[in-house]
């Protein structure tokens, strides 16, 4: 059975926090609920939060969730072990191979291929130069002649994975 995801938006977290202290009648202090209560919202602590959101342009935490689950397809050396069904998590598997190509390098087919394999334990460049090409994570040229690594900014979650991988 699938879990269905609630938001639950607070307008004033201090005063939800006051409430919760009181209705399970907590020792802890206001300040140590306050950075649980953030913890558990995916941030480091209650200051982390209360940054992130002052800040005009904050970046979201990333999905630990979605982090372990992708990282599962990965061996302990790094290496892309298959293609995950689902199309979003294997779109953010595509990243710790993105991220080990040089920069700045152009290759032809034959050469992205072979970096390609060289992190991966299956053979499917063809299928991965697809994905990367169509998610704007590679540059070719129309006949396929060249490729060239785009540089892009990865998000929280994928800077997360490439991390875990690497």
């Amino acid at each position: 059975m699938t879990r269905e995801a609630i938001p639950l938006v607070v307008d004033d977290l201090s005063a939800f926090t006051r409430t919760l202290r009181a209705d399970l009648a907590l020792e802890a202090s206001h300040q140590t609920v306050l950075n649980a209560l953030a913890r558990a919202g995916g941030f480091r602590n209650f200051q982390h939060l209360k940054a992130l959101r002052q800040a005009p342009d904050a970046e979201a935490p990333p999905d630990l969730s979605a982090v372990r689950k992708a990282a599962a397809w990965f061996d302990t050396a790094g290496r892309f072990t298959g293609w995950p069904v689902k199309r979003s998590l294997r779109l953010l598997c595509l990243w710790p191979i993105w991220a080990r190509l040089p920069a700045g390098e152009f290759w032809d087919e034959r050469g992205v291929s072979d970096r390609i394999h060289a992190r991966c334990t299956f053979r499917d460049a063809a299928g991965i130069r697809r994905e990367m090409v169509g998610e704007g994570m590679l540059w070719r040229t129309r006949d396929g002649s060249a490729y060239r690594r785009v540089e892009r900014r990865p998000d929280a979650t994928q800077r997360a994975l490439i991390r875990a991988v690497g």
